[in-house]
């Protein structure tokens, strides 16, 4: 199917995206809906579906019952991070104020100067930097 955006996005057949488990797939759904501005497409307790006005990428979030926090960074014999998100953003005290306000904490440890690792209400690590 082509890639370009003048074909409708919901008759394409080429999406994809990032499922995150969480405790709770509505609120932290809703927690990057907020964050990025995304709309949520589909929603329930046991997942849901966001993703930006355009492109064929989403983010989906998933019930998991046994959900246990990751750690950051990564220490032996402790639940390991399995990805984290990356986010451009224009303005990166602002970014890192706004997803604090939504939930977010500031993570302890911070590996470099022009990027803030933050946590999401799940504790999934994430990142948002400044474009060069």
């Amino acid at each position: 199917m082509e890639s370009d955006d003048k074909v409708d996005r919901w008759s394409r057949s080429d999406w994809w995206g990032v499922v995150l488990d969480a405790p709770d797939a509505r609120a932290l759904a809703h927690f990057y809906s907020d964050l990025l501005g995304w709309e949520i497409s589909k929603e329930s307790d046991d997942g849901c579906a966001l993703a930006p006005t355009s492109g064929v990428a989403y983010l989906a979030t998933q019930r998991a019952a046994n959900y246990t926090r990751p750690t950051w960074p990564n220490a032996d014999g402790q639940q390991q991070m399995m990805l984290h998100l990356d986010f451009e953003v224009v303005d990166l005290a602002a970014a890192v104020a706004h997803a604090v306000e939504l939930g977010a904490e500031v993570a302890d440890f911070q590996p470099q100067d022009n990027v803030r690792v933050l946590l999401d209400p799940a504790g999934h690590p994430f990142c948002l930097y400044m474009g060069e």
